[in-house]
């Protein structure tokens, strides 16, 4: 499965699979918050105009993964936003996301990568430690969901 994925910059038309996608593991597990509403009804607006990037996984030409950089300070992004299907979770297209987003980080010049997340998922969890994500003491979020923060120096 992994060999077959594909992965592209966010196009025009993208934003109804990219809402799709994240609604379904947030719905799943929290419920949607203001701040989800809010970057998953204009993605282009709050990601990519503001200096950030979106990118999606494809296999055979369906999006089966998405995840968003946004730009922080300096040198730093924030990895949000980063939803594998259903189908296709357990199978190593996170893993390929995930490496993905690190790599591409790099070519921007990034120094540091940030994340969020909650210890509910704990595969993710484990993902983000097994590629080198460091914990970080518990911050303030604008998502309540949020109690695992993480960063990994590039």
């Amino acid at each position: 499965m992994t060999d077959a994925v594909e992965m592209r910059l966010f196009r025009a038309g993208d934003d109804a699979a990219f809402r799709e996608l994240n609604e379904a593991w947030i719905a799943e597990y929290f419920g949607m918050g203001e701040h989800d509403h809010e970057m998953l009804s204009d993605p282009v607006g709050y990601v990519m105009e503001r200096g950030g990037e979106i990118w999606l996984a494809e296999v055979a030409g369906r999006v089966v993964g998405c995840w968003a950089l946004l730009a922080m300070e300096q040198g730093r992004y924030d990895v949000a936003k980063m939803a594998v299907a259903e189908e296709c979770r357990g199978l190593g297209v996170g893993r390929k996301v995930l490496a993905y987003t690190i790599a591409r980080a790099r070519e921007l010049g990034a120094t540091s990568l940030y994340l969020e997340t909650n210890k509910k998922l704990a595969n993710a969890v484990h993902l983000y430690e097994s590629l080198g994500f460091r914990h970080l003491p518990p911050n303030v979020s604008l998502y309540v969901r949020a109690n695992v923060f993480m960063e990994m120096v590039l």
